[in-house]
């Protein structure tokens, strides 16, 4: 981390003294934040996600500042996570269902491709539709599979990303995000200090959090996994259980049973 410069703050004078508890020094006019702290907090971040990830809840990283927009949806995808990096929609998260209605159109246009009924359409109008479903491949793409609200938001730079986190917070929706030393942390629930505007910095933090996304998604999967083997096993016993319960009949003693049997054939 300090040799991607993540313990660069922000100038000394535009400070927010809410930060204070994580800056360690001045130095040149500039705030250094204690990597310490910020170790820690990354840690209770990226645990945090495991258990989200775990039991197959969604994460959604927003990004739109230029440094962090790359990093963020390459990351994102790769743990197959939604991701905003372009703009942010007015009421993505608290006028969901009106997303979902756009991302839906965004779909409809795709099966008129498919079926041959785009094809049928004027030149004029293929002209329009493609123009629309380019617009909403641009802003909405990245979250075409959320189709509920995520369980939690990723936020780079709290200032430039504020109305994500006004919506999070409204929705009460658990908000982590990387903080610099300008930047009030007060709306955060995992607050993680640390230089924003460094794409190293970024990506780094970006690393440990998706490492431990994947590592959830992983357990999840082998926690599946063995239910699957264990179902077999279950679905033989099951007979012998319907046996004993049907009519309200006592339990069935086998070998008695069978002793009778055998003496009745004598």
């Amino acid at each position: 981390m300090l040799d991607a410069g993540a313990h660069f703050g922000h100038l000394a004078r535009k400070w927010n003294p809410k930060m204070a508890p994580y800056i360690f020094d001045q130095k040149n006019g500039i705030h250094i934040i204690d990597l310490h702290k910020s170790v820690v907090k990354i840690d209770e971040a990226a645990e945090a996600m495991k258990e989200l990830a775990r039991s197959g809840r969604k994460i959604l990283f927003v990004a739109t500042k230029k440094q962090a927009k790359d990093i963020v949806a390459e990351k994102a995808a790769a743990v197959n996570m939604p991701f905003v990096t372009e703009r942010w929609p007015g009421g993505m998260l608290t006028n969901f269902p009106t997303i979902r209605k756009a991302v839906k159109k965004m779909n409809t246009i795709d099966k008129m491709k498919e079926d041959g009924t785009f094809d049928k359409l004027a030149k004029r109008e293929r002209l329009q539709v493609d123009r629309q479903r380019g617009k909403l491949e641009k802003n909405l793409g990245s979250i075409k599979d959320m189709s509920r609200l995520p369980s939690a938001v990723f936020v780079v730079d709290v200032q430039k990303e504020a109305n994500a986190v006004k919506e999070a917070n409204r929705l009460n929706i658990p908000v982590i995000a990387m903080v610099d030393t300008c930047c009030d942390p007060t709306p955060i629930d995992y607050v993680i200090p640390a230089n924003d505007d460094a794409a190293k910095s970024i990506e780094v933090i970006m690393n440990v959090l998706c490492t431990a996304i994947q590592e959830g998604l992983d357990e999840r999967k082998l926690e599946k996994e063995k239910e699957a083997a264990e179902q077999p096993a279950a679905e033989e016993k099951a007979p012998a259980k319907k046996l004993r319960a049907r009519k309200g009949a006592k339990p069935v003693n086998v070998e008695a049973e069978a002793a009778a049997q055998e003496e009745n054939a004598e």
